[in-house]
């Protein structure tokens, strides 16, 4: 299974063997049969919940026990990155 990972803001920088380019994302795949669900990709990458502010999954706003599958594409964004979609939208959980 592989899945596309772009991290967003503060949290390029925790991530062990990468370097950040400037503003853009840090893209990571992350090729793995033991992830099911984004908890699983944030402890991959050794990122606290509290750490985050924002995540999507193929472009849909959505939270920590959404399920992830081979192809999908995972934004996570830094807990000072925060939107107002909490506000307005509901997070997609499985």
């Amino acid at each position: 299974m592989t899945i596309l990972v772009k991290i967003f803001g503060d949290l390029r920088n925790k991530i062990k063997d990468e370097k950040p380019n400037g503003g853009l994302p840090l893209n990571i795949y992350i090729n793995s049969e033991n992830i099911e669900y984004i908890t699983d990709i944030l402890q991959n990458l050794s990122i606290e919940e509290n750490e985050t502010s924002h995540i999507f999954v193929n472009g849909v706003y959505s939270g920590f026990n959404k399920k992830v599958t081979d192809g999908d594409r995972v934004g996570i964004f830094a807990g000072n990155q925060a939107l107002l979609y909490k506000w307005y939208f509901t997070r997609v959980e499985d």
